[in-house]
């Protein structure tokens, strides 16, 4: 049961990291259109703000390893204990 509580917990996070990583780095990314003025071409400016794109990279990461963990979880078969194993071959 505690198998399938922490398979269930790194799915949450791996989606939930991985959506709030894309709206961090929308918001990390302005950008703001000027018309012509005079001799001005029109342009376009960006503005990337640090602090929302390394919260973007650091939520991808959790993300990331919730995922790893998610895979290790579901492929690797959880084995009863040796002493668990010596009992039930022991009454046979």
């Amino acid at each position: 049961m505690n198998r399938w509580l922490w398979i269930a917990v790194d799915i949450v996070a791996t989606v939930a990291g991985g959506v709030a990583a894309v709206w961090a780095w929308r918001s990390g990314v302005r950008q703001t259109a000027f018309v012509p003025d005079g001799d001005q071409p029109a342009f376009t400016s960006t503005h990337y703000s640090g602090s929302w794109l390394g919260l973007a990279v650091l939520l991808a990461i959790v993300a990331g390893l919730a995922g790893l963990d998610l895979l290790v979880r579901t492929a690797v078969r959880s084995r009863p204990d040796r002493r668990a194993r010596a009992a039930v071959q022991f009454q046979r």
